[in-house]
């Protein structure tokens, strides 16, 4: 027997919330290296077990599925995402209402509508933008969500478009 087929037997230690938390860190730290599809697949496909199986119950517990599915790949996965969010901050985790906005706005950019709060920060023909964002959403309703005003998510684009630029 290899030291893989040890790891594969050993049960899982963590709580699912402790776990949950965990998964959360490392889709957060994989963010920045694209390569890991496989890693964040598996994170993503973890969170969706769990829930299958009843195991994400209190506000943090729903604010970490939130955040590794945030870091997901399809609409499904951003949809899942804002209703994690959404049970979090229903349950008192106050940070949860900007994460569903970024939920709501990532799974509205995947499927090619206007996002509603302007918190995705896109390439666009080789420049990064907002992109279309429903201009009926205002700035009380952003703040509602913990999301800073429209000019100042458009000053952090220009800003990174000059740090590529530089």
């Amino acid at each position: 027997m290899n030291d893989g087929d040890d790891a594969l037997e050993q049960p899982n230690l963590e709580s699912p919330g402790e776990e949950l938390e965990r998964l959360a860190r490392e889709s957060l730290e994989a963010q920045s290296d694209l390569s890991d599809l496989d890693g964040m697949r598996r994170r993503c496909q973890r969170v969706i077990d769990l829930y299958a199986q009843g195991r994400i119950i209190d506000a943090s517990d729903n604010f970490h599925a939130a955040w590794v599915l945030l870091c997901g790949e399809t609409a499904v996965h951003f949809k899942l995402a804002r209703m994690f969010a959404r049970r979090a901050a229903e349950l008192g985790e106050a940070r949860a209402w900007t994460l569903e906005a970024m939920a709501w706005d990532r799974w509205l950019v995947a499927t090619g509508k206007p996002q509603r709060f302007g918190t995705q920060i896109l390439k666009q023909h080789g420049r990064w933008s907002l992109g279309a964002v429903d201009p009926t959403v205002s700035d009380l309703e952003r703040a509602f969500y913990g999301v800073p005003p429209l000019y100042v998510q458009q000053q952090r684009v220009e800003q990174l478009q000059r740090q590529e630029s530089a």
